[in-house]
């Protein structure tokens, strides 16, 4: 008869452990795409943190520099035996000491920025971990 309709052949055991492998694969190369993904918003953060605290590193160190410029010139002051000419300005000692305490107090500020910036994510990537868990232990489950 013409007119018979053929109903496809069932799969045999060799298509269904070639579509458990395709199927495997794929999910790997999701969970990949996902980890690469997560990786990528991490690293933007970490480059943002570390810029922060590069930068108040840079401003302490400034800040340590101006200091020890300070320390200089207040024990030449102190050393100086002639009266000041203008005793109602501030000595150049004390500038650099004014000075150096905004740069520190500013690094010091901006690195604890940096640290709590670091402190609020893990640039590992933890949602790919566990699904890659809950992964494995539906597939060992599943036996």
């Amino acid at each position: 008869m013409a007119n018979e309709v053929h109903a496809p052949p069932e799969p045999g055991f060799t298509d269904l452990v070639k579509g458990i492998i395709h199927d495997f694969g794929d999910l790997i190369r999701q969970e990949l795409r996902f980890a690469r993904t997560e990786m990528k918003a991490d690293l933007a953060k970490t480059k943002d943190a570390v810029t922060v605290l590069a930068l108040g590193v840079g401003t302490s160190v400034l800040g340590a520099i101006l200091l020890a410029l300070m320390l200089v010139y207040l024990l030449h002051w102190l050393s100086y035996t002639e009266a000041a000419a203008d005793p109602g300005r501030i000595p150049l000692w004390g500038c650099f000491g004014i000075v150096s305490a905004v740069f520190l107090v500013s690094g010091v500020a901006l690195m604890a920025a940096g640290r709590k910036m670091f402190q609020h994510f893990n640039p590992l990537p933890d949602q790919t971990a566990q699904t890659v868990k809950e992964n494995v232990e539906w597939i060992v489950n599943s036996k």
